[in-house]
């Protein structure tokens, strides 16, 4: 009964050793784009990721459910914020690079386009629902998320247009 369980435990180990192996040169040949950051679309998708997180946690730190507009806006913002932190760790580590199958200048002008009218939407519903009348120890809260929502749907459109030029010149070639 001594050897099976021995070369049971040697073939663990062995195993054990080239997972290993494996996954220190898997993660030796792992990207980094440090440069996307200094770009005006790596700029703006940190102030995307900025702005939302504003938006949402404004509204989620009142008592929001007392309307039923916000919801929605806090729907469109944690949503497109979780996105949105998924998409800049994609083009930070180029993760791109390794799925060419994905074609990702089309999904990145589809997310940034539907982020764009969404939160278009989103915003117009918060600063059309925000009233010192309805809720006033809420209101400072959300006017402010609202003026974020606002500045976050422009950052938006700017990542749309320059998705718009990407994806135009990729189809062009």
């Amino acid at each position: 009964m001594e050897d099976p369980q021995r070369a049971r435990s040697h073939t663990v180990t062995t195993t054990a050793s080239s997972f290993a192996e494996n996954f220190s040169t898997s993660s030796s040949s792992f990207a980094y784009d440090r440069e996307f950051l200094r770009t005006l679309p790596g700029l703006l998708i940190v102030a995307e990721i900025v702005l939302g997180l504003l938006v949402w946690t404004l509204i989620a730190g009142t008592e929001y459910f007392r309307v039923p507009a916000f919801g929605w806006v806090m729907f469109v913002a944690v949503f497109y914020w979780v996105l949105t932190v998924f998409f800049l760790i994609v083009y930070i580590t180029m993760t791109y690079t390794r799925i060419p199958q994905v074609p990702w200048t089309t999904v990145g002008l589809c997310f940034n386009g539907s982020a764009f009218v969404l939160y278009l939407s989103a915003a117009v519903v918060d600063a059309s629902s925000v009233s010192p009348e309805r809720d006033s120890h809420n209101f400072n809260s959300w006017a402010a998320s609202s003026f974020f929502a606002f500045l976050v749907t422009i950052c938006y459109a700017g990542n749309t247009y320059f998705s718009f030029i990407a994806w135009r010149s990729r189809t062009i070639q």
